[in-house]
C-alpha cells in the first residue's frame, strides 16, 4: 500500500464523475505495504479505498474485485468494490487500473491477544467457507515457479549459509506439496496490517489483491507466522492455539492437514522471506515506500526447522 503513482485531487475529481459518491472531500495517500498504490478517499457520501494496480492487469483484476464482491455478499466483512455508473468494478485513473471500495471500520493491531487470535481464527475459516462457493479460480502468482526464480533473483545478495538455506527449502518444497489437501480461495497475506479490529470483533479483512486458488491450510500458516510469533521468530503457543481451535471448530481441520501442518509453517515463512528480500534489494522507485525487514521471516524459518515437527496443533 505504498503510493507509487501520484493522483491529485483535481485528477480524482474528475475521475469520480463516472460514480455516484457525491463530492470530493479530501484524499490522503497510504504508506504502508508494498504492491500498489493506495488512498483514504472521503466524499460527501462516505468514506472509501481508491487503490491504482501497479503489477496486476485489466485481465487479471476482476478475480480480485468479483471475489470481494461475493465475501461481501456472504457476510465476510471485506471491502465491497464500487461499481461506476456502466456498472464496472475497474476503471483506470493516470494510466493505471484502478478502482474505489468501501472503507471499513476499525484498525489493525500490533499486539494481539489470545482472544483477538481466536477471533480471528474463526474469521479465516468463515472465509474459506464462504469462498467454496465463489466460481472463478486464480492460480498462486507467488507458487513454485515464482519462489524459484525470485529465489534466483535473491541470492546474490545473501551470504554462504543463507544461500544455502534458500536452496535447501526452495528445493524441499518443490518436492512435497500441499496439492493434495482441501483447496480453495485464500487470502495468502492476512497479517495484522490485512485485518481491522473493531473493538472485539473482527471489522474487516483487506488487501485481497494476493488472493488465489490453493492449500486453505496454507492460509493457516501464513496467518499464525504473523498472528502467533514474537520477534525472535518463536512460536507463542497459547495465540497459535487459540487461532487453530477457533478456526477448527468453523471448518474442521482433516487428519491429512494436521500431518502436514509442520511443512505448511516452512512455506509460508520461506514465501515471504523472499519476498522481503526482494523488496529490499530490489525495490520499486515510489513515493511513499515501505519494505519489512526479511530477517524476521528468516528466524521463523529457522525456528520452524529446528522444531522438527514439534510445532502447537490443537491439543
Amino acid at each position: 500500500m505504498s503510493v507509487f503513482t501520484k493522483v491529485s485531487e483535481t485528477e480524482l475529481a474528475l475521475w469520480l464523475k463516472d460514480y455516484s459518491l457525491g463530492n470530493l472531500v479530501s484524499l490522503q495517500g497510504i504508506a504502508s505495504g508494498i504492491e500498489n498504490t493506495n488512498y483514504f478517499v472521503t466524499t460527501s457520501n462516505g468514506r472509501f479505498v481508491l487503490t491504482l494496480f501497479e503489477k496486476l492487469t485489466p485481465s487479471e483484476l476482476p478475480f480480485y474485485l468479483d471475489l470481494m464482491a461475493h465475501l461481501a455478499r456472504h457476510g465476510i466483512p471485506c471491502p465491497s468494490p464500487v461499481a461506476d455508473r456502466h456498472d464496472r468494478f475497474l476503471g483506470e485513473l493516470n494510466g493505471k487500473p484502478a478502482s474505489i471500495v468501501s472503507r471499513l471500520p476499525g484498525k489493525s493491531l500490533t499486539q494481539p491477544t489470545v482472544v483477538n487470535c481466536a477471533a480471528m481464527g474463526g474469521m479465516l475459516a468463515q472465509m474459506h467457507l464462504a469462498g467454496q462457493t465463489f466460481p472463478q479460480r486464480m492460480a498462486n502468482l507467488r507458487g513454485s515457479t515464482w519462489r524459484a526464480e525470485a529465489g534466483a533473483q535473491v541470492r546474490p545478495f545473501l551470504g554462504i549459509r543463507e544461500a544455502e538455506l534458500l536452496d535447501s527449502e526452495i528445493a524441499l518444497h518443490q518436492q512435497h506439496t500441499l496439492a493434495a489437501l482441501p483447496q480453495g480461495v485464500i487470502h495468502a497475506d492476512l497479517f495484522r496490517d490485512n485485518v481491522l479490529f473493531d473493538g472485539p470483533r473482527v471489522g474487516g479483512l483487506i488487501d485481497f489483491y494476493f488472493a488465489c486458488t490453493d492449500s486453505l491450510l496454507y492460509d493457516v500458516a501464513i496467518t499464525v507466522n504473523d498472528w502467533c510469533v514474537g520477534q525472535d521468530g518463536r512460536q507463542d503457543r497459547d495465540r497459535a492455539r487459540a487461532l487453530l481451535r477457533a478456526y477448527h471448530n468453523v471448518r474442521p481441520f482433516l487428519e491429512e492437514e494436521a500431518a502436514l501442518w509442520p511443512l505448511a509453517l516452512r512455506l509460508a515463512a520461506l514465501r515471504f522471506w523472499i519476498s522481503r528480500l526482494y523488496d529490499l534489494h530490489l525495490p520499486r522507485d515510489g513515493e511513499l515506500t515501505h519494505a519489512h525487514d526479511p530477517a524476521q521471516f528468516q528466524r521463523i524459518l529457522q525456528r520452524h526447522i529446528e522444531s522438527d515437527g514439534d510445532v502447537v496443533w490443537l491439543d
